[in-house]
């Protein structure tokens, strides 16, 4: 899956509008932005229009393999019906990012992932009040026949993401053995006042889509490997889930936690533990900044990089010191990054058909 082609027609479509290219930016959004809060002037008819076009594109990106840039379009899509003059300079911001790491694939990988590493933990259900769980299975699927299949899930929640309205973003990363193949980032319906509450309504979340997913993959006839795999963050979250006599203490979750562990005695999933810098799902949660998240994305969009040019110089400017201006209080979004290396010259000159 190669969106290239569809992020140069939005660039020449940007420059149309524009008549120049979006500055260069290596992330959609500064890391801890919140554009709820902007209160620079509301955009006039004629620049909504171009705001919602423009949201709309990127949105089309997303859904043939850029999910990288998710969480920043989901957040800014909320203000697509009065958005101000902040929210548009976020949006060109996006472009910008696009323009820079355009070189972004999803390889279809069909090898499945070793986790001979991973200590397997069985427990025993039996004596709980899931002793009964079990999956349902189609009667009418076909049989299933050739190469079997290892759903990995990474899911994550990033609390009061929302400053107004107090609410955390659900992200979740769904890969078919190595192939990502479905992502999601949402804010939540509830408030929660804790990650742990947070984090619980993002696994519930998960553990469903799964279950959609396996139902869809037997209905396909094709072979299920095992259990799936699920990692998340938060410890308390994960030990909950999986070991039978760990105790709720936070009521209000109750039927996001029953949920989980219902999958669990039920064989569909086995949730573990991953440190944050780890969890895929992390970007699909938070706004972040490249060098924090680089690594882990480097294999699922950026696989090509020992064979493409372009994205071996992206991997050294990963490391070099950034400088952010960060947006001014109370005003519209001064989003731009700057990178000690380039000069904004060098930036509007980053065209989509220069042989990059």
């Amino acid at each position: 899956m190669h969106p290239k082609k569809h992020i140069e027609k939005i660039l020449d479509n940007y420059r149309r509008i524009y008549g120049t290219w979006p500055k260069v930016a290596h992330s959609p959004l500064i890391n801890g932005d919140h554009p709820e809060l902007d209160t620079s002037e509301p955009l006039n008819e004629d620049d909504q229009k171009v705001c919602q076009s423009l949201i709309g594109a990127l949105q089309w990106v997303i859904q043939i393999g850029r999910f990288d840039i998710q969480t920043a379009v989901m957040t800014l899509s909320r203000f697509r019906a009065m958005p101000r003059q902040g929210h548009l300079d976020r949006v060109k911001r996006i472009h910008g990012c696009l323009s820079k790491m355009r070189h972004a694939t999803i390889k279809i990988r069909t090898d499945a992932p070793d986790y001979s590493s991973i200590p397997v933990k069985m427990y025993d259900w039996e004596y709980s009040c899931y002793a009964d769980a079990e999956e349902e299975t189609p009667p009418d699927s076909p049989k299933p026949k050739g190469k079997s299949i290892t759903v990995t899930s990474y899911f994550d929640a990033n609390l009061y993401h929302d400053v107004i309205s107090g609410k955390a973003v659900t992200g979740i990363l769904h890969l078919f053995n190595q192939t990502p193949i479905d992502w999601f980032s949402k804010l939540q319906s509830t408030v929660e006042t804790a990650t742990f509450g947070s984090e619980h309504v993002a696994a519930r979340t998960c553990a469903e889509q799964i279950i959609d997913l396996r139902l869809t993959l037997r209905y396909l006839g094709v072979p299920i490997n095992g259990r799936a795999m699920v990692f998340g963050y938060n410890v308390s979250v994960v030990n909950s889930a999986a070991i039978p006599h760990s105790r709720m203490h936070k009521r209000w979750v109750a039927l996001s936690y029953h949920r989980v562990r219902w999958a669990v005695a039920a064989g569909i999933i086995n949730v573990y533990h991953v440190s944050s810098k780890e969890n895929a799902a992390d970007m699909l949660s938070k706004h972040w900044d490249l060098p924090s998240v680089w690594e882990m994305m480097k294999p699922l969009l950026f696989w090509h990089e020992n064979d493409n040019r372009k994205s071996h110089e992206e991997s050294k400017e990963v490391n070099k010191g950034e400088d952010v201006d960060k947006t001014a209080p109370g005003g519209g979004a001064k989003v731009d990054v700057k990178t000690t290396s380039r000069t904004n010259e060098d930036s509007n000159a980053s065209q989509p058909h220069q042989g990059e």
